[in-house]
């Protein structure tokens, strides 16, 4: 589904699971007819057509029945899959920025993603060295994420994810990379740091987390990170650099869980 378009030239364009729908997105969570786009003028809009887990409009869920009219940019959530709504007269080109965006962001957090992580910690690492400069990098995952999902459901835990991503997101220095690098794991590369000031940047994370409260529906529920912290030193690539700090994470979360080890 990455990269594919769908061109609004027509309306209704329904949109489902059911073959009978413009738009066949796949998914477990997707309604047979889930939801539909309709024109009125030059704006386009989009209805929930009464789906069992909803339609979401940059994150906020759609009421059954109910349009919602789209802005240029705005994000339609479907189940596991996110339509981009581009429009205007460079929506070709807004289209082909988007494509290579895709190629680089982690579709539901919005962060970079695990391609683009070890393309810029190679280098991050290649610069290091060559003007012997420090280099660190913090991996963290959620405490038992499972339970997340098992007690609240899935878009629960899609939330947690993507409030997670904002938090630690509004910590980050433009230097520095921040990466979704598979389930509930992401990798911070922290270039120009030594390991205590990565360290206190970790244990501030740690602290943000666990004091925050993750608010999805009608729920309002705790979580904690444990982190792993790592500094550059004689580790050859980005591969082992992570693995260094995942073994670091692996203590973390056998020593107790929400905590940093280093």
């Amino acid at each position: 589904m990455l990269g594919r378009r769908f061109v609004l030239d027509h309306e209704p364009i329904g949109v489902g699971r059911g073959a009978d729908s413009e738009i066949v997105l796949e998914g477990d969570s997707v309604s047979r007819r889930h939801a539909y786009f309709t024109r009125r003028g030059s704006n386009w809009y989009v209805t929930d057509a009464n789906s069992t887990n909803g339609t979401y409009v940059n994150e906020e869920q759609i009421k059954p029945d109910s349009e919602v009219l789209l802005a240029n940019a705005d994000r339609v959530k479907i189940g596991p899959s996110i339509l981009k709504f581009l429009s205007g007269a460079d929506a070709e080109a807004k289209y082909h920025e988007e494509i290579y965006r895709m190629t680089i962001v982690d579709g539901l957090t919005q962060v970079h993603n695990k391609r683009y992580l070890f393309e810029a910690l190679e280098r991050e690492i290649v610069r290091a060295r060559r003007h012997e400069r420090p280099l660190s990098l913090l991996m963290f995952d959620i405490d038992l994420f499972k339970n997340v999902n098992d007690q609240y459901g899935h878009l629960a835990g899609d939330y947690a994810l993507r409030e997670l991503a904002r938090l630690v997101q509004d910590r980050i220095r433009r230097d520095e990379v921040f990466a979704r690098y598979g389930g509930e794991e992401f990798v911070i590369v922290l270039p120009e740091t030594p390991l205590d000031g990565a360290t206190a940047l970790a244990e501030s994370i740690r602290s943000r987390v666990e004091a925050h409260p993750f608010v999805f529906q009608t729920e309002t529920f705790p979580l904690t990170i444990s982190i792993g912290c790592a500094e550059l030193t004689d580790q050859k690539s980005a591969e082992e650099l992570i693995g260094l700090a995942d073994q670091k994470l692996y203590e973390a979360k056998r020593s107790g869980r929400n905590r940093m080890c280093y």
